[in-house]
């Protein structure tokens, strides 16, 4: 978006300047939050990263600051909701990605035995 686009966004809700919204989105393409292109006499801003993205550098910065870092998470999961915690096992699933292997039922043979 255009500083003037943001201006026009958040013009819905509030009264701000021009100059107050320019400032800010140069101090994030500084910080490193935003990426700029030239486009006339103006610049195109992008967001670098997601919000959910930002959310888990949040939560990974925080937890590697801790001491006990298990103590933390059983803190931080006892916070939660349980929808959270469902989205928490969702993730976990994910990231863990299909088992490799299907478990046994107990008794039967494993192809090994078979032999």
């Amino acid at each position: 978006m255009t500083v003037r686009e943001v201006l026009e966004d958040l013009q819905r809700e509030r009264s701000i300047a021009y100059t107050t919204v320019m400032t800010v989105l140069d101090n994030l393409h500084q910080k490193g939050w935003v990426r700029r292109e030239a486009e006339g006499r103006a610049y195109r801003y992008e967001a670098v990263s997601t919000r959910a993205a930002y959310a888990a550098a949040l939560m990974n910065d925080a937890w590697s600051q801790s001491d006990n870092p298990t103590a933390a998470l059983i803190a931080f999961f006892g916070m939660m909701s349980e929808e959270q915690r469902q989205a928490l096992g969702d993730a976990i699933r994910i990231v863990r990605g299909p088992e490799t292997t299907e478990p046994q039922n107990p008794g039967s043979a494993s192809p090994a035995d078979e032999r």
